[in-house]
């Protein structure tokens, strides 16, 4: 929507904001079956996506910084071992992200959000969908990626990446590599999670080796592709032990690990 049909308010935000007439009370149900559409047709959009990675950075990175450039570089080297690339959908990184995939022949997709100022998906976008709502969308970078790739950005980077450490953590998701790319920017925040909630008991010292830093493209690709095969390992072993089971009869030890196994497992 351009001109006088761009409402001053997201739909997010009026699902969310109960000041006003009690009206809206009653549309909430009706929302519900928006909030549905937006789960069926991504699910729908992405299910045969294949292997991919999310890429996650600031909308503000101008095509003259660094960080543009690695992002497109970080696009076609991801073409190169098999991904595609998913993003915002939106400029700076994420325009330079889906560019790089999209110039070297890969799928480039992008998921863009409604917000006031920033409008429609850019124009490396292959596949593209724009939400609604945020929850909705975060879905799909997680549930379609086999990890995440975070650039320097702001609250909406920041949020991205510990929602990703929260489902590894909290094991909803297995086997997820995630990169901080830039040392300078990312070296940080990871001394205050290391002597700051670390020290303080408030995370454990596994958490920590959930992610790496790095400066080199090359170094955070082959990380991501050897999460890959552990994880590919990992499945393999986990359907024999499964085979296993069934042979061996249905005994509660073989349900309890056939529970632990499918619980999970695709990341859903």
């Amino acid at each position: 929507m351009r001109r006088n049909q761009v409402q001053a308010s997201t739909s997010e935000q009026r699902l969310l904001d109960s000041r006003g007439p009690s009206d809206w009370v009653h549309t909430d149900p009706w929302r519900v079956l928006r909030i549905q559409s937006e789960f069926v047709e991504g699910f729908g959009m992405l299910t045969e996506l294949g292997p991919a990675i999310s890429v996650f950075g600031s909308a503000r990175t101008k095509p003259d910084d660094p960080m543009y450039a690695a992002a497109e570089e970080f696009g076609r080297k991801l073409v190169g071992a098999g991904y595609a690339v998913i993003t915002g959908g939106g400029p700076g990184v994420m325009e330079a992200a889906n560019k790089g995939a999209s110039e070297a022949g890969g799928v480039s997709v992008g998921l863009g959000i409604e917000l006031p100022f920033e409008n429609g998906l850019n124009e490396w976008v292959d596949i593209g969908m724009n939400f609604r709502y945020f929850f909705t969308r975060k879905t799909m970078f997680v549930k379609y990626a086999q990890g995440f790739v975070v650039m320097p950005g702001g609250f909406g980077t920041l949020d991205e990446l510990f929602e990703a450490l929260t489902l590894a953590q909290t094991r909803k998701v297995t086997s997820f590599p995630v990169v901080l790319f830039g040392s300078s920017y990312w070296g940080g925040l990871a001394d205050w999670l290391r002597e700051t909630m670390l020290a303080d008991g408030k995370i454990s010292a596994a958490d920590l080796e959930m992610f790496i830093i790095t400066d080199d493209v090359g170094e955070a690709i082959s990380y991501i592709m050897k999460a890959g095969e552990l994880a590919d390992a990992a499945a393999e072993a986990a359907a024999e032990a499964a085979a296993d089971d069934v042979a061996a009869g249905d005994s509660p030890e073989a349900r309890e690990r056939s529970e632990a196994h499918w619980l999970g497992s695709d990341g859903s």
